[in-house]
């Protein structure tokens, strides 16, 4: 199995319709890593073409890059999805409607991004998590709208209501508990690039990892929103410099620093890197 995993590559990941081959390339020059849709983007006449599309180039494909969403469980579709794949177990795969540990355990040995995009997905997400071979969670926030029955996930501001806000949340803390990675979901405006600059440095805020991209125009948006501004490295590296003169809290530019405030300043720099 490749060590490195598709999100260990950076924040911007992008979907990629599975039914055409022809960008899946062009996608992966563009985002740090793409998901090519078995799922949602592919009708139910399309499924097996997709699906034989994206088994014949993954020969040729960075798969440390790649991400394959199948089908969620109990569809036509999704059992030929998971046959189709078992010749690279090393490959990760994004589980839609994720509900249960079990069903992505059932999908071992790959990776999972499981997604939680229900109400009793959201609910089970801490059990979700601790599935062995669960690396990463995420909340898909237009189906999880569609399922609560509610009529928009936005606030008069343009930030999310309570509802989203604490399946956000709920996700989050779920994955950080496990030692997964924390996905956060798309935003479905593409034009509307100040939405998403704003979503995706909250997301990094918070501490999600990384964020989905339904277009390549939202890829460097998302990367901008993850990445660290030149005063906050520049302060970061100061205080991991001084931190090298003191075994233990010190004062830095009126600052108490102790370790966990050294532990975001070491992030910082991470993510300045990726």
């Amino acid at each position: 199995m490749d060590t490195a995993q598709p999100l260990d590559h950076g924040p911007a990941v992008l979907f990629c319709p599975g039914n055409r081959p022809d960008r899946y390339a062009k996608a992966l020059a563009a985002a740090d890593a793409v998901i090519l849709d078995l799922e949602d983007a592919v009708g139910p006449d399309d499924k097996d073409a997709a699906r034989d599309a994206v088994v014949a180039a993954l020969a040729e494909l960075d798969r440390t890059r790649v991400i394959v969403r199948i089908n969620a469980p109990g569809t036509a579709a999704h059992d030929g999805d998971v046959a189709a794949l078992a010749a690279h177990p090393g490959l990760t795969l994004m589980l839609p409607m994720a509900t249960s540990a079990a069903a992505v355990e059932a999908l071992a040995p790959h990776p999972v991004i499981a997604l939680c995009e229900t109400a009793h997905g959201v609910l089970q997400a801490p059990a979700i998590a601790r599935a062995a071979n669960c690396t990463a969670l995420m909340w898909g926030s237009e189906d999880l709208l569609a399922d609560l029955g509610g009529r928009t996930g936005r606030t008069a501001g343009g930030g999310y209501g309570p509802a989203l806000t604490e399946a956000r949340t709920r996700v989050l803390y779920a994955a950080r508990a496990a030692g997964a990675v924390p996905v956060d979901t798309v935003l479905t405006d593409i034009a509307d690039t100040d939405r998403l600059l704003a979503d995706a440095t909250d997301a990094a805020n918070a501490g999600f990892a990384a964020k989905v991209c339904i277009h390549p125009s939202q890829v460097e948006v998302v990367r901008r929103g993850f990445r660290p501004t030149d005063a906050e490295v520049e302060h970061a590296r100061a205080l991991l410099a001084e931190a090298q003169h003191h075994p233990g809290v010190f004062r830095h530019d009126g600052e108490m620093v102790d370790a966990p405030v050294l532990a975001r300043a070491r992030a910082t720099v991470a993510r300045a890197g990726r």
